[in-house]
């Protein structure tokens, strides 16, 4: 199940996409087909067949932008959050090794292309929600348990 929670920058970063594919993308790819239809048979054309296939693809990622917008909850920043981890938060964690790791938990539409986000879904996110620094969390993995201790939490805040 996917939650439904979405950072403020991650809900301008879609909405900015849905606004490019709207506005500029689909608009680009429509005169292309137009042209490709306009020489003529299209059973044999190849800029007709990819631009028409290019166009499903850009109104299916349309609908589902639309959807999913319509269905987020974007949850801002609160003073209330400062010190525990919770939706929205760096936090840097290390294992019993020594090895270290920094990220963001945010929702998951936000993770795609980026190394250093992880989903409010997964379980290493779901063992950290509301501990404090210096607190261990032990995280399921297909290997056994982990245990990570937390060494920073920290928030973006927005200015008003």
């Amino acid at each position: 199940m996917r939650t439904n929670l979405i950072t403020p920058e991650g809900f301008a970063a879609l909405t900015k996409e849905l606004d490019h594919l709207w506005r500029e993308y689909r608009p680009e790819i429509t005169q292309k087909v137009a042209w490709a239809a306009s020489l003529g048979d299209r059973s044999e054309n190849a800029d007709y067949k990819e631009n028409k296939r290019l166009l499903r693809s850009i109104d299916s990622r349309i609908r589902f932008l639309r959807k999913r917008l319509e269905a987020l909850k974007v949850v801002e920043y609160s003073p209330v959050q400062e010190g525990r981890v919770f939706f929205g938060a760096w936090v840097e964690v290390e294992n019993e090794q020594g090895d270290i790791k920094t990220f963001r938990i945010v929702g998951p539409d936000e993770i795609y292309a980026r190394k250093d986000y992880i989903s409010i879904d997964a379980p290493m996110a779901r063992a950290l929600i509301k501990k404090e620094v210096d607190d261990e969390a032990s995280v399921k993995t297909p290997d056994g348990d982990r245990v990570w201790f937390i060494n920073n939490i920290r928030y973006q805040k927005h200015p008003e």
